[in-house]
């Protein structure tokens, strides 16, 4: 069964998202770097990059194939995960820890409200 932690937010296409005051954590789901296989590479975001809730802020790219990240919400980089540049695989031990891609700032930490809880992204995912 999949990992989907309590307490995050989620998007259709299988980011998470961590409130951190009027800061964002951003990454990729359990499921998403299952269906990925071995994360070989990661592209961040530029920190200072003001991205639009939706845009791709970064790829990651697998054995299999390379996907986009999306933001989840409105904001501007201030903190990327540099340790994914020469430890990628951390995305596939740990997505939702040291795996984490980026640190959105916010102007509204609300904005998250419409991303699914996990109940709803287990639904999404047919679990």
């Amino acid at each position: 069964m999949t990992n989907i932690p309590e307490g995050l937010r989620y998007t259709k296409d299988h980011e998470w998202a961590k409130i951190e005051g009027k800061r964002v954590r951003v990454g990729i789901t359990d499921h998403a770097q299952t269906e990925l296989t071995d994360v070989v590479y990661v592209e961040l975001p530029p920190v200072g990059k003001v991205v639009k809730q939706g845009e791709p802020i970064g790829t990651v790219e697998s054995v299999k194939a390379v996907s986009e990240i999306f933001a989840p919400v409105t904001g501007k980089v201030v903190e990327t995960n540099q340790t994914l540049v020469d430890q990628p695989e951390l995305v596939n031990k740990d997505p939702y820890s040291a795996g984490w891609m980026a640190v959105l700032e916010v102007a509204d930490p609300k904005a998250v409200a419409p991303l699914m809880d996990a109940a709803a992204y287990r639904r999404h995912i047919g679990e």
